[in-house]
């Protein structure tokens, strides 16, 4: 079966969280996701908060930018997420957007090999690793968490180019894929992912997760229209969905066939009631897709 879930957009107030985790886990939505953009909202404290909210929806933060972070303190903030909230946290690492990057001063000369040497040492910290590494850009000595996770722990990377995603597929569990990428070029994802496993002789499952740019509502076909306009992707056949739920959910249906495991809708940066797209999501939608 698919997964389904929903974007909380940091464009929104972090105040209004509250009130959309709530209704999110009582209409049954699967997974919330939530976003860590310069400089809007923090991922794990939002995901703290999301989830402390909460009782059933899982959480998902996608993604953590590896430019920005000791990768101690990732290890130390999903392991705590973990211990105090079993199997519903979900967190993605990956590259972040170099502009942002540099306005912080935090910009990588090579960011895979960053995001390597982030995920094969934060994978290894919360299996309960002692850690000592001298990498080009993360360096250890002697680290373990006092308190890891009582069990497995999957992390995701986000990625986009081939390098990346055969990265991802060599030392992540699982992969995030943007909104901008419409049925083949997940096909074409899954099989750089899995060039990526074959090398490194990884056999376990690859979850892929992939955003869908969603709109609903008399305006919805404008409005998708336009944030495609703003992004420059107009021209992408098969990219968004605008519509009712049978619309909808028959997009999601062409990811999933593609080689998605979870899709998760992304409102329109000017979605005029998010409380109202995360019940369609869960209640409609979620109703019509296998």
């Amino acid at each position: 079966m698919t997964d389904l879930g929903a974007v909380f957009r940091p464009q929104l107030p972090p105040e209004r969280l509250r009130a959309v985790v709530r209704l999110a886990d009582a209409s049954g939505l699967q997974e919330l996701w939530l976003w860590e953009d310069c400089f809007r909202e923090g991922g794990i404290s939002a995901a703290a908060a999301a989830l402390a909210w909460s009782g059933h929806v899982r959480v998902g933060v996608g993604l953590l930018p590896v430019p920005l972070r000791n990768v101690a303190i990732t290890a130390m903030e999903v392991a705590t997420l973990d211990r105090l909230f079993p199997g519903r946290a979900i967190v993605g690492v990956g590259h972040g957007v170099q502009d942002w990057m540099g306005q912080v001063g935090a910009r990588a000369e090579s960011p895979v090999t960053l995001l390597r040497e982030h995920l094969d040492a934060l994978r290894a910290l919360l299996r309960g690793e002692r850690l000592t590494t001298d990498g080009r850009y993360v360096k250890l000595d002697d680290v373990a968490l006092d308190w890891p996770p009582a069990g497995p722990v999957e992390i995701l990377a986000g990625a986009t180019g081939p390098r990346t995603l055969r990265l991802s597929g060599a030392a992540a569990d699982g992969t995030i894929l943007t909104a901008s990428t419409p049925p083949d070029g997940v096909r074409r994802a899954r099989r750089l992912i899995d060039e990526g496993r074959e090398s490194a002789g990884r056999t376990e499952p690859h979850k892929v997760v992939v955003y869908l740019l969603t709109a609903t509502g008399p305006d919805a076909a404008a409005r998708l229209r336009a944030e495609l306009a703003d992004e420059g992707v107009e021209s992408v056949p098969d990219l968004g969905v605008a519509g009712d739920a049978g619309t909808v959910a028959k997009a999601v249906q062409r990811l999933a066939e593609a080689g998605a495991d979870t899709v998760v809708l992304q409102p329109t940066g000017d979605e005029p009631d998010p409380e109202a797209f995360v019940r369609f999501a869960a209640e409609e939608v979620r109703a019509l897709v296998p």
